[in-house]
């Protein structure tokens, strides 16, 4: 179920989209649907890797903190309210092994302001799948949940984040030095956005 957003001034959402995953999502070679208990140990294949996490916002997990996490996500599966969370498993068709995963963070409805996230394992990057899922969650925010704006966030050293994010069509719009103590380390951080009426699919 899912409903427009109502705009009664620019930038201004009278009513806000309700969205609801019913069924699982469909790209060319990937299926993004709802966790699943059984999706530990794909998911800890990817979170407990240095090389994955050196960017994140998180360390390597164990197998018993992705239990936790995908505890969590089990009941991330809609968009309604300011906090929630839309979190996808991106299982590739070809196999049916989760490669990755997407979220969709709605930040305010009132602003209509949705934050974008995205983790793939080191196997399936460099051919073009987390774009793909990522234009699929674009679909959903200025479609059923009528966002005005999506944006993402990434560590300035994160060459591979940053260019999906472009190629993606989002625009840096910010860098912020030194603005965190980051794993030790300050760290800079990029800003990356795109609005309703710029996104092509």
């Amino acid at each position: 179920s899912s409903a427009a957003w109502l705009a009664d001034a620019p930038g201004r959402c009278q009513n806000r989209g309700v969205f609801q995953l019913e069924q699982p999502i469909e790209t060319e070679r990937l299926t993004l649907r709802a966790f699943r208990t059984e999706d530990v140990d794909a998911v800890h294949d990817t979170r407990s890797r240095p090389d994955v996490v050196r960017y994140l916002y998180g360390d390597v997990q164990t197998r018993e903190q992705v239990e936790i996490t995908i505890a969590e996500r089990l009941s991330q599966t809609s968009l309604a309210e300011d906090g929630d969370v839309l979190a996808l498993a991106a299982e590739r068709r070809a196999d049916g092994r989760v490669i990755g995963d997407l979220t969709l963070a709605l930040r305010s409805v009132h602003h209509g302001q949705v934050e974008i996230g995205f983790v793939f394992h080191p196997d399936a990057q460099g051919q073009g799948f987390a774009r793909e899922g990522a234009s699929a969650l674009l679909e959903i925010a200025f479609g059923p949940v009528g966002a005005h704006r999506v944006y993402g966030r990434t560590d300035g050293r994160n060459d591979a984040s940053a260019g999906l994010m472009r190629r993606l069509g989002m625009r840096q719009e910010a860098h912020f030095r030194h603005n965190e103590l980051f794993k030790g380390e300050w760290g800079d951080e990029l800003y990356f956005a795109i609005l309703a009426d710029e996104w092509t699919r």
